[in-house]
């Protein structure tokens, strides 16, 4: 096979797991990551079984599970009475329905287990890209300190305000949801006396836009805290701003006294605004192609964000499997987007409503999907 050379805008979770799956086809790769290095910055993230087994087929779930913890369960709760209304077995029971476990884990923690399987020659950093041409010679990609990378093929793993999804579709800007979300990690210690602290759990506020969520982090010795509610004063997007205790408590005051409790044991908070995009009519074109946020970001509500980017990365790579020449790209990005394109909207538009699991209900059509098994085709 004629190996194609593939360049990845992005380092992030999408970025690596692509680059690692597409390395492993037999083609070319070069990453290029606006960060100077990988830092530990970002919020914890919740990997369902649909993107564990999806990381398990990339030889990386042992590493990943290493520093997760694995739910007991997924419960959801009113924010008034407590009462629960779903719950769901996670952990073993999960893996032997799905084949893998439920296991949340610190998205820095997530991205060492890939990058350790990722040559490191082969990610530069600092690169920042601010435009792209297309040449008679293939895709030009140029940097903002000046260097420019021609490639066969160009995949936007670049997050909410990619510059790929920008030469695709021209400059736009996501659209502020007028939700915030405050993050925050306590010892398990601290908050032993809540019921099923080891799970994870949703506190459904009176609202759709108001929502307390825990898990556990680090092998269960902390709990991590995510807490959203409504608010236009505040439009700051960020992964470190910090926010106030007391502001977060004040939100949450009338909820029942179990979700008070985690959050009188906040010692310290961090706060962003939350932005989305609607579903786009297509992905790719040409020799372009999007996965992840670039193309699909969503509301936290259902926790697939990084699941759906992981399912995109493997399904992407499967379809440019066995390509021999730059002239089967086209139509191998077109099957790709085909394969995605439902399924990313599905979950984006069920994340913007929130109601997914409230009440009970079927996880299965999330949880059991395959990015390994599901079909392949070609787009002439």
């Amino acid at each position: 096979m004629s190996s194609l050379n593939i360049a990845i805008a992005g380092a992030g979770i999408g970025g690596l797991t692509a680059a690692i799956a597409l390395l492993r086809a037999g083609h070319n790769i070069s990453v290029f990551e606006q960060s100077k290095a990988f830092l530990r910055v970002g919020a914890d993230i919740n990997l369902t079984p649909n993107a564990v087994r999806a990381l398990d087929g990339l030889g990386v779930g042992a590493a990943v599970r290493i520093p997760a913890a694995r739910p007991t369960h997924r419960i959801s709760r009113l924010w008034d009475s407590g009462e629960e209304t779903s719950r769901l077995e996670m952990s073993d029971a999960a893996e032997q329905k799905y084949g893998a476990p439920q296991l949340t884990i610190h998205r820095a923690d997530l991205l060492a287990a890939l990058a350790d399987v990722f040559p490191a020659e082969q990610v530069q950093f600092g690169k920042r890209a601010e435009q792209v041409v297309q040449t008679a010679d293939g895709i030009e990609l140029h940097f903002k300190d000046g260097s420019r990378h021609v490639t066969d093929l160009l995949i936007g793993a670049d997050g909410i305000h990619s510059v790929v999804r920008n030469a695709l579709f021209g400059d736009e800007q996501p659209r502020f949801t007028g939700v915030v979300a405050y993050r925050a990690v306590v010892p398990a210690k601290s908050v032993a006396h809540v019921p099923n602290i080891q799970a994870f759990t949703k506190w459904w506020g009176p609202t759709p836009e108001s929502q307390i969520v825990t898990f556990p982090l680090n092998q269960g010795r902390d709990i991590f805290i995510f807490a959203t509610t409504a608010q236009d004063s505040w439009h700051e997007e960020s992964w470190t701003s910090a926010g106030d205790v007391d502001e977060l408590r004040s939100h949450y005051q009338d909820f029942h006294p179990d979700a008070r409790a985690l959050l009188d044991a906040c010692n310290e908070v961090l706060k962003t605004a939350l932005y989305e995009r609607d579903p786009l009519p297509f992905w790719s074109k040409g020799s372009m192609t999007l996965l992840g946020d670039a193309c699909h970001p969503m509301m936290p509500f259902m926790a697939q964000g990084a699941g759906q980017a992981i399912e995109d990365a493997v399904v992407l790579a499967r379809h440019l499997q066995d390509l021999t020449s730059t002239s089967q790209i086209a139509g191998a990005l077109l099957a790709y987007q085909q394969a995605r394109l439902q399924r990313t909207s599905q979950i984006q538009i069920g994340s913007r409503g929130n109601q997914w699991l409230k009440d009970g209900g079927n996880a299965d059509w999330v949880y059991a999907y395959d990015a390994w098994a599901v079909p392949t085709s070609s787009v002439a």
